[in-house]
């Protein structure tokens, strides 16, 4: 399995991607990673860290000499950055050299190299983002979370064929239970974009249980929620933002006494099995669905966990064909046709 990894797409540069590339080569045998980046400052970071042995056999470089930077257009910066890390990644998996491209950079960017190196799956008439959501219960996979600001309702339907093959195959979950994010449970609830979602979606055959409230994304009891990506993303940043000042908050009530101290010391084992479970980095990253291939979006803020999380994904993103049962999926439901007279 040889996973290209965006060495230059994260906010604090190559250091906890590299530390994370070597994290998921120490997990797993089968790994081989191709660091994408300006070839000599990669080998010197490389070389500070002393790798060797097997772990060097695994890991190898491919010079990248351009970055595209978050304050980029992305179909611009693709366009005029044809050796930009992103753009190498997706040409080593469109060559067969690379099975799939990690990349903590410009999302945007991510897509959008994805679209113009591999294309979309046959179907598709827009590529996604999707995530793992934590729950009381298990994961919940949310699509779109920012690729598609503007969508048409077939393209929602699209997302949940997508979203649902994906979780099956990652989750091993049958028949996947799907929801649409609407501002209330009934069927004639929501903007005119959902509406017709709703229609869509509870004449196909898949698993739909309708209208999913924002106050009931958490609570597990549905597998899939699909929304267009200006909601999904508002939605991510939103949650990112609530597990973050939640933390703060306890750290600050547990500081202003002793008797808050003590009790944490006797608890601090479920405030960091919470942080745990709350925390992105434990999921890695968010796979593009419907390029005709393998791409993963991890957050800019990712850490070593994060980025070794992110090639599992990648990895089982892969191994588990998810992309073959996504096709199949748009065939059984009679989505391609569709999709092509579309576009």
């Amino acid at each position: 399995m040889r996973i290209a990894l965006d060495a230059m797409g994260g906010d604090s540069g190559p250091d906890p991607i590299i530390d994370g590339a070597l994290a998921a080569l120490r997990e797993n045998r089968s790994y081989e990673i191709i660091l994408l980046g300006p070839e000599e400052l990669l080998q010197q970071h490389l070389a500070t860290l002393g790798v060797s042995g097997s772990l060097a056999g695994r890991l190898h470089v491919e010079h990248a000499p351009e970055i595209i930077t978050m304050h980029e257009t992305p179909v611009e910066a693709v366009r005029r950055k044809k050796n930009s890390t992103i753009m190498v990644g997706f040409e080593l998996v469109r060559s067969g050299r690379a099975d799939a491209v990690v990349s903590a950079g410009h999302s945007g960017a991510t897509l959008a190299s994805a679209v113009k190196k591999l294309g979309r799956l046959k179907g598709i008439s827009r590529p996604g983002i999707a995530s793992l959501f934590p729950t009381l219960k298990q994961p919940v996979m949310i699509m779109d979370l920012g690729a598609n600001v503007d969508c048409r309702p077939q393209h929602l339907l699209q997302f949940a064929i997508m979203a649902s093959s994906c979780i099956s195959k990652i989750l091993q979950l049958a028949n996947p239970r799907v929801g649409l994010l609407s501002i209330g449970e009934e069927a004639g609830k929501g903007n005119a974009l959902v509406k017709e979602a709703h229609e869509l979606l509870a004449a196909s055959s898949l698993n739909f249980i309708g209208n999913v409230e924002g106050r009931d994304v958490y609570q597990g009891n549905v597998d899939v929620i699909v929304c267009d990506g200006f909601v999904g993303n508002i939605s991510l940043k939103v949650s990112e933002g609530l597990a973050d000042a939640a933390m703060q908050m306890l750290r600050t009530e547990i500081l202003k006494s002793l008797r808050a101290k003590i009790g944490y010391l006797l608890i601090r084992g479920a405030f960091k099995n919470f942080r745990k479970r709350v925390d992105y980095a434990e999921y890695g990253g968010a796979p593009l669905l419907g390029i005709n291939g393998v791409g993963i979006v991890s957050h800019g803020k990712s850490n070593a966990t994060a980025i070794k999380n992110a090639v599992v994904v990648a990895a089982n993103m892969v191994e588990k064909k998810v992309n073959q049962s996504i096709v199949e999926s748009l065939a059984k439901w009679g989505q391609t046709e569709s999709a092509e007279a579309e576009v």
